[in-house]
């Protein structure tokens, strides 16, 4: 436990910890509405924001949140309003993100795309002070509203129509959906990298869809899931020397391939009691018509 001794582990732990919290609990939503490669778009808009924070003096955190919250409402109104031409916008927001990125910090003073690498591929054992408290404060935002308003965006993306139906506010709820996501890639970025953020919003909530059936259930088990592996990956990276970001992501891979391995027989197990006469039918895991109380609804595969 020597590491704890030492104050740039102890910010990098304080980070992860909060990035697998708020990863997972925003990721749950992204599955649901099958939009789990949405973060790794996110994540290429954000790039420029990082630049745009080397070009400015600005914090890079604070400017990659302002750019990738633009870039989100763009892609939510793409999915709006988007026809047949709705994929090419897409992709060109995505590259135009990365050009913009690289573009940006040539430059910027002093500026090369040695400074990107950083947020590319996460480098949280140089997270500072300052980063944490960005960090912290954006985390706290992100459960507020994957929590305070758990029910009202389970319905929106359980069935977007019956939510419309009962009068939620459907897209007010996208966009702050789309907001939110944009704000946890950027908390992560110092942690796993952008390249990578969306597969620890993904990974995590795809392991506890195998074990678990209600969508209480899966977010808890997904939150427990993703605070493990960054934090055991954090301080395996620490003793190995080796990159935490892609540590973390290997590790997620890792629990996702022992959970789906342990859940496949009682998978098997209980479609065998479905179909023996008198035992019924197990309906935890489909939607009931007219909508269904959230706990007793499986999150879709994304």
């Amino acid at each position: 436990m020597e590491f704890l001794d030492y104050a740039f582990m102890q910010r990098a732990l304080i980070a992860a910890l909060l990035i697998g919290v708020t990863a997972p609990a925003v990721g749950i939503y992204l599955v649901q509405r099958r939009q789990a490669i949405m973060g790794d778009g996110i994540g290429h808009v954000a790039l420029t924001g990082v630049a745009l924070g080397f070009l400015t003096g600005a914090n890079p955190v604070w400017t990659a949140v302002a750019v990738s919250t633009l870039g989100a409402i763009v892609m939510e109104l793409i999915r709006w309003y988007g026809k047949t031409r709705g994929d090419l916008a897409l992709a060109m927001l995505f590259y135009g993100g990365m050009a913009g990125g690289v573009l940006l910090i040539n430059l910027a003073p002093n500026g090369s795309n040695a400074n990107l690498t950083t947020y590319l591929f996460g480098s949280i054992t140089t997270v500072s002070q300052e980063d944490v408290v960005a960090i912290t404060g954006l985390a706290f935002f992100v459960m507020l509203i994957t929590l305070g308003l758990r029910r009202q965006l389970f319905a929106v993306c359980q069935d977007e129509e019956f939510a419309r139906v009962t009068g939620l506010p459907v897209r007010l709820l996208n966009l702050l959906l789309a907001v939110t996501a944009a704000v946890t890639v950027t908390v992560a970025m110092r942690v796993v990298g952008l390249l990578l953020v969306s597969a620890l919003m993904v990974i995590p909530v795809a392991a506890a869809q195998q074990a678990t059936r209600g969508f209480a259930m899966t977010l808890a088990a997904a939150v427990t899931i993703g605070v493990t592996v960054t934090l055991s990956g954090t301080v395996f990276s620490y003793y190995r020397d080796v990159p935490p970001g892609a540590t973390i992501v290997v590790f997620a891979i890792g629990v996702f391939a022992v959970v789906t391995a342990l859940a496949a027989p009682l998978a098997r197990r209980r479609a065998r009691r479905a179909e023996v006469p008198g035992q019924g039918c197990d309906l935890a895991g489909t939607a009931a018509p007219g909508g269904a109380a959230e706990d007793d609804v499986q999150v879709r595969p994304g």
